[in-house]
């Protein structure tokens, strides 16, 4: 259990005393699990924001001599998630011999390489940048963290003469440096200057704090943010106010997810001027405070102060003119106003790079905004992908609450451009990007799959997802959707409880798409049911229904689907999957023949009228998909049985043999003839893929 009797206000006190306990004098797995803790909250550091490391004596390899290595979390990690394969162990020695090969202040790029000279893990994870700001100091455990209430205090006016006001001697303070090998040199500086100091705060970039062991280095990094959190929050309480007062009065929730909901797509579209967007939408309080505040004008163009926040989020967010009584169902109105303002974004933000860039800086990167903000309504972002564009947002936050704090202290000060440019175009920075992992076929897409609680509808948005979209679920089944949502990892999926016979239904489904990933590029219309019965027996309730769900359905999916894609203007693509049954006129079938001929013929003519807007509109026809198929788990399996007079239980060998290729089709391949359109053939449209194994009578050509 617990033993700390220290009440903490502003951060949460996460030390399991049982968990270190467990870990005995490990110090490299406590150092993981302070590392964990502390990443789980966001104002303490954010995603991939902040390093932590711990030093032990180990045994050299080569001289059996015992010899100081430290471990640091590595390239690119997240402290929130690290483990020990994204963390570096190296040679501490070593690390502290390259100050006699620094050349000063142009040889940083160099000393990054001679970090590998410095290894003693075989395993490590290439050595971050701010590697040698722990190696040269000599503490056994180190917390570089960026808490909003710390940056706050280094990014405010006179943040040296804040910080001796708050801490007095107890903290070391230096000015804003870019990180590198002369940044360590300035924290080492700092220390001798300052014997006995408990941590360092970073002008304009985030707070070092340490201790000799795991636990004590946690403790004081709580303690210090505790005490500058509470310093905010007494200057609050002084002010009455913040960022000047309220301006705008915001929208009620379900108003601000209406507007958000419809502004999307269109948003969407003008971010992606360049390459595809996915979307994140937040109206939490935090944010609305700021946007709807008087100070919002001054305070957004100054653009944020830590350098992992506009890395993350651009130097600046573009801020909306567009009013909370706006009409945003008038695409064309809106656009007018909406596309002048991105113009003059990118010309800014390509101004900038023009009048920063140095004769080796990379090429200008994508120049549309990352964070947008429409007052009264909430704060957008655009990404490459979810999380992306998630982070993004919660970086904004970060940023948010970091003006919020100096705002209160002094005034806010943001880093000059030329700082910003040269750690936004660092060549470091682009060596990493290019490093990245190369996007897959579907990323920066949103799928729609309709019945995708299981089944083929869920063997779809398996495939989609895997191929990289973006998927959101939708079904009648509350309970289905809830367990297939499980299944993805974060980031990948939603869903949302769709009944495809209302229109209302499916508006609100895509309603949902639209808020959590900004619009909509592929639906599939998988939902649907099954019946078998002669002409005699079938009923207009049987016809009705069979109407309804798969040819009502299916067109008013297509009809607001393309009213979403034509509002992005990125094509799209719809598919439907319907049957061998609606080309093959076979016995007991009427009502379901004629339902899937109807979604067939109903492709053709939404690929004649939609082909303009480049949206793609294609058949998969399944046929004899037994195993893993909904449809074939009731009266449709006996039904077939019967009209083929064999028992249910001989189904599955019976479609197999009966096709050319003698193949049990599986939801799997049905999967894949949806990926095949959508990912592979992308000047088809019109077309139907039969996946049946090869059924003579149901060729189209």
């Amino acid at each position: 259990m617990n033993t700390n009797t220290k009440k903490f206000n502003y951060v949460d006190y996460l030390w399991n005393e049982e968990k270190a306990a467990s870990l005995k004098d490990d110090q490299v797995a406590l150092f993981l699990y302070r590392s964990n803790i502390l990443g789980a909250d966001l104002r303490i550091t954010n995603y991939g924001g902040g390093n932590t490391s711990c030093k032990t004596i180990e045994k050299d390899p080569l001289t059996n001599e015992e010899v100081e290595v430290m471990w640091v979390k590595g390239s690119g990690g997240d402290i929130g998630t690290l483990t020990r394969a994204g963390i570096a162990g190296l040679y501490t020695g070593r690390l502290r011999d390259l100050k006699n090969v620094y050349g000063g202040l142009e040889d940083e790029d160099r000393m990054v390489g001679l970090f590998n000279h410095c290894i003693y893990d075989l395993d490590s994870k290439a050595p971050s940048i701010d590697t040698p700001l722990h190696g040269l100091l000599p503490f056994a455990h180190i917390d570089h963290l960026h808490p909003d209430a710390l940056i706050a205090v280094a990014a405010a006016e006179d943040s040296e003469k804040v910080t001796k006001e708050i801490w007095g001697d107890t903290m070391g303070w230096v000015p804003w440096q870019r990180p590198g090998f002369d940044l360590g040199l300035q924290l080492e500086k700092c220390l001798a200057d300052n014997p006995g100091i408990r941590g360092i705060v970073l002008g304009s970039h985030g707070l070092f704090t340490w201790g000799d062991t795991s636990y004590e280095c946690y403790m004081n990094s709580l303690e210090v943010i505790e005490t500058a959190s509470e310093y905010i929050e007494n200057k609050i309480k002084e002010k009455g106010s913040v960022f000047g007062g309220q301006k705008i009065q915001s929208l009620a929730k379900e108003e601000r997810l209406e507007k958000a909901a419809q502004l999307m797509p269109l948003l969407r579209g003008l971010c992606s001027s360049e390459k595809s967007m996915i979307g994140h939408f937040s109206d939490s309080d935090v944010v609305l405070e700021y946007i709807n505040s008087n100070d919002l004008e001054r305070l957004a163009p100054m653009g944020t102060s830590c350098p992992d926040h506009f890395l993350r989020t651009k130097i600046q967010p573009l801020v909306l003119t567009l009013g909370t009584n706006e009409d945003i169902s008038n695409t064309d109105a809106i656009l007018k106003k909406l596309e002048p303002a991105f113009e003059q974004y990118r010309q800014e933000y390509a101004d900038y790079y023009n009048t920063c860039k140095k004769d080796n800086s990379p090429a200008m990167r994508d120049p549309n905004p990352v964070i947008i903000i429409y007052p009264g309504v909430g704060m957008f972002s655009f990404a490459k992908n979810k999380q992306t564009t998630r982070v993004a947002s919660e970086f904004y936050i970060n940023a948010i609450n970091v003006m919020r704090g100096a705002e209160a202290i002094t005034s806010y000060t943001s880093l000059p451009r030329q700082e910003a440019f040269d750690i936004e175009y660092w060549l470091l920075e682009e060596a990493k990007l290019s490093r990245m992992p190369k996007e897959q076929p579907l990323s920066r897409k949103v799928a729609f799959v309709t019945g995708a609680g299981g089944g083929i509808g869920k063997a779809i948005a398996d495939k989609l997802a895997a191929e990289g979209a973006n998927v959101v679920l939708t079904d009648i089944n509350e309970d289905s959707l809830i367990e297939a949502h499980a299944t993805y990892k974060r980031d990948v999926s939603t869903y949302a409880i769709c009944d495809v016979t209302s229109t209302e239904s499916i508006a609100s489904a895509y309603k949902k798409a639209c808020i959590e990933f900004g619009g909509v590029d592929i639906v599939v219309h998988s939902a649907g049911l099954a019946i078998s019965k002669a002409l005699e027996d079938t009923t207009d309730k049987d016809w009705n229904i069979l109407q309804s769900i798969l040819v009502k359905g299916q067109f008013d999916l297509a009809k607001q689907s393309a009213a979403i894609m034509r509002k992005q203007g990125l094509g799209g693509n719809y598919i439907a999957i319907a049957s061998k049954n609606g080309l093959v006129a076979g016995p007991n079938n009427v009502a379901y023949g004629t339902a899937k001929a109807a979604q067939q013929h109903m492709v053709r003519l939404l690929a004649a009228e939609l082909a303009k807007d480049k949206i793609r509109v294609n058949t998969v026809n399944p046929d004899g998909v037994i195993v893993g198929s909904k449809i074939w788990e009731g009266a449709w399996a006996e039904g077939r049985a019967k009209a083929n007079g064999i028992t249910v239980e001989e189904l599955p060998a019976f479609y197999a043999k009966r096709n050319l290729l003698n193949e049990i089709i599986t939801p799997d391949d049905i999967a894949n003839g949806v990926f095949t359109l959508v990912g592979i053939l992308d000047k088809s449209t019109g077309n139907i893929i039969n996946v049946d194994g090869g059924m003579a009578n149901a060729f189209v050509r």
